[in-house]
């Protein structure tokens, strides 16, 4: 993983924590778009100063496909390529069908499975013409 440059959506959240502290560990660059601060800053405390220098969080909206565009740019702009992407990112939000409403199921389905897909449509391109990516 040494020098490779890894997007991890969710990389501030509880799982995405270990998935960023493990490719950092490794060697690689690990670039994180976030939404909650106080999370990001949970993450850098955590870190030791070596791996905390090869982080770059950046705030952006995983279900904007505009902002993960404007994202990937900023890492490809810093890093020159992209190698990797983790769709960590994830949420739930409890309730019964019947009691959960339309805006936030689709808020839900947005931030799980959508983010995915806007996250690989932002990437991809990139990791495509570094020469391929995971």
């Amino acid at each position: 993983m040494t020098g490779r440059v890894a997007i991890v959506t969710g990389g501030t959240g509880a799982l995405g924590q270990a998935i960023t502290s493990d490719l950092l560990e490794a060697g690689g660059v690990v670039a994180i778009p976030y939404a909650v601060a106080e999370e990001l800053a949970g993450l850098e405390a955590r870190l030791a100063a070596g791996p905390r220098a090869r982080l770059l969080a950046l705030p952006a909206d995983v279900t904007d496909e505009a902002a993960m565009g404007k994202f990937v740019q900023a890492v490809r702009d810093r890093h020159g390529r992209v190698d990797g992407l983790v769709n960590a990112v994830g949420g739930f939000a409890g309730g019964d069908l019947l009691s959960t409403p339309l805006a936030e199921w689709e808020r839900i389905m947005a931030l799980n499975l959508t983010s995915a897909v806007i996250a690989c449509r932002a990437a991809l391109p990139v990791m495509i013409a570094g020469g391929g990516g995971r």
